[in-house]
């Protein structure tokens, strides 16, 4: 792995260290922004730690608000930066095992260090010094191991969602995580259950749309999962004896994740898909296991998950819709293929073949020749339909309900919607029949 122990840094950053050693305060960038230019990535913000007091940061900058006063964090304006710059301190009690019940502030670096969560993020740079590095960062980065600063049980109880960060940075790494620190998970998992919902749903969606999907299998290991996903946890136990199949539910689920676009929609899609596999299996005379009805039920237990983890309503009824249909039939043909776009949606469309895919490519390998030579003839048909703007909806038709009231003397209500659900079968059916006149005869002869 190649590091950059010395690194570039925004000049408005850099201004913002130098104002502070000038006026006497010591001064450093430390945490994620550290680690990630030791990475050579570029960091998505720049943090700033000093043994000034909140009151001393707002005297020597013009433009500044209190982002969390109480923790010791002022957010400096420098340029068009917006920085958080945050007062050695060292953490009281922590009695939800979530935040501090209150923090002191202290004159020394390692103290404000000592707290951090891992290793690779209690490292410190000062632009002149370079970096300062009390427990191992630098030699965890390069071994890629993830490992707690200190006690690592102590770290968990003071706040719990480290345990999941832990794995999420496992994930978007490629790391490992120490033995030590993983144990302790596992020792402390219970606690996760005093994490709000929103905090854990950001850091499964960091690990589900990271490079690395498979580690959130940690949070199976760690016995996790049971607290924050007790839906997905019995599929480990779901084995799948069919012709299909070569992997339990579980852990064909996960290849099918990471075998889709690295997009929260379609990653959670992937890991809802067959979540209703569970109690919907049954195992014939000969031994082959069946999961009948599971795609609605899928879907029921998809749309609760998601709620309880408070996603907006758009993502919900993406990945809901998504995971209802993940098994339709679609076949090779303009007629097959233009149903299925009217029964799904022109945007879902294109995800849902993305998600058919994923789905196979996490199956016997042995049918996937076969499978890829369809899917090749359907992507080509699709872009065949859309190029020639063939009518896939009741919106695209030449006439509307307004055309079958005014010229055939139709009267609103159910009527209506049942004849322009009819037109649009014809429709699907035979794309030429999208004429205004040809509709209408269709109407007319059908009121008969």
């Amino acid at each position: 792995m190649n590091l950059c122990e010395k690194f570039e840094f925004p000049e408005n950053a850099g201004y913002v260290i130098k104002k502070l050693n000038e006026a006497g305060y010591e001064a450093y960038f430390v945490g994620g922004c550290v680690r990630d230019s030791i990475l050579c990535k570029a960091p998505y913000d720049w943090d700033i730690t000093t043994n000034a007091l909140p009151a001393d940061i707002k005297k020597l900058f013009d433009k500044t608000y209190d982002t969390g006063i109480k923790h010791g964090t002022v957010t400096v304006l420098a340029g068009e930066m917006s920085l958080e710059v945050t007062t050695y301190r060292i953490d009281g009690d922590y009695k939800d095992f979530r935040r501090p019940e209150k923090v002191e502030f202290t004159s020394s670096l390692r103290e404000d260090l000592a707290r951090r969560d891992f290793t690779i993020n209690a490292m410190a740079y000062h632009p002149e010094h370079g970096l300062v590095d009390f427990f191992g960062g630098l030699q965890d980065l390069k071994k890629q191991v993830i490992k707690a600063v200190g006690d690592p049980e102590q770290r968990f109880r003071e706040d719990a969602l480290r345990m999941m960060r832990a794995i999420r940075f496992s994930a978007q790494l490629g790391f490992s995580i120490e033995e030590a620190t993983f144990e302790a998970i596992k020792n402390n998992s219970a606690l996760i259950a005093n994490i709000s919902s929103e905090r854990i749903r950001d850091e499964l969606n960091k690990t589900l749309v990271s490079e690395n999907p498979l580690h959130f299998n940690y949070l199976h290991q760690t016995g996790l999962l049971p607290y924050i996903l007790p839906e997905f946890e019995r599929c480990y136990k779901t084995e799948q004896i069919n012709p299909y199949h070569v992997y339990n539910v579980a852990d064909h689920t996960m290849y099918a994740v990471k075998s889709i676009d690295n997009d929260h929609i379609l990653r959670w899609t992937m890991l809802l898909h067959d979540v209703g596999k569970p109690p919907r299996k049954t195992t014939d005379a000969k031994g082959i296991d069946h999961f009948y009805g599971h795609q609605a039920v899928s879907s029921q237990i998809a749309e609760k998950v998601l709620n309880r983890l408070r996603f907006d309503k758009e993502s919900i009824k993406k990945i809901v819709l998504l995971v209802k249909h993940h098994d339709m039939d679609i076949e090779d043909t303009p007629k097959s293929i233009r149903k299925a776009v009217n029964k799904i949606g022109d945007e879902l469309f294109p995800l849902l073949l993305k998600v058919q895919k994923a789905d196979k490519m996490a199956q016997n390998p042995d049918f996937l020749p076969e499978r890829i030579i369809k899917w090749i003839k359907i992507d080509k048909i699709y872009s065949d339909i859309k190029s020639e703007q063939q009518c896939l909806n009741k919106k695209d038709m030449a006439v509307n309900g307004d055309d079958l009231i005014l010229l055939l003397g139709m009267k609103p209500g159910i009527e209506i919607r049942e004849m322009l659900d009819y037109l649009c079968d014809c429709v699907l059916e035979c794309p030429e029949l999208n004429e205004k006149q040809k509709l209408l005869e269709l109407a007319k002869k059908r009121m008969k």
